[in-house]
């Protein structure tokens, strides 16, 4: 367990973290942090705990949005992901419909062709 210092809204907070996560709490509290000051710019000194509330708000915000995308980007994949199968169906359906007419003219071909290797074998010879 890593523990740095992190400074929100003008106080330092020590931090404990896992091992490897230090830079990324460093940058979580930095957008705290400018969250905070963004609030400040706006509504001037309202009281540092409101400040954080509202910053730690908009967070909330944002995440709740980029949950309902994510879920609404989900939805869609699997759309497309059954589009996707239903077309392999159906390539596969016309392949076996082309593959099965094929078979069925070279039979018919073949057929003829013995019809005419009969019909010219069985016949006189001309010469």
């Amino acid at each position: 367990m890593s523990h740095i210092n992190v400074t929100i809204n003008a106080r330092q907070y020590r931090m404990a973290c896992e091992e490897g996560q230090e830079a990324r709490l460093l940058k979580l509290a930095e957008d705290l942090e400018s969250r905070i000051q963004s609030l400040r710019g706006k509504f001037g000194e309202i009281g540092d705990a409101r400040l954080t509330v509202m910053a730690a708000l908009t967070a909330c915000d944002e995440l709740l949005d980029a949950g309902q995308r994510i879920r609404n980007l989900e939805q869609e994949l699997e759309a497309l992901r059954n589009v996707r199968l239903a077309a392999v169906d159906r390539a596969r359906a016309t392949q076996a419909a082309v593959a099965n007419a094929l078979n069925a003219a070279a039979d018919r071909i073949e057929k003829t062709t013995q019809v005419l290797n009969r019909t010219i074998g069985g016949g006189v010879a001309i010469g």
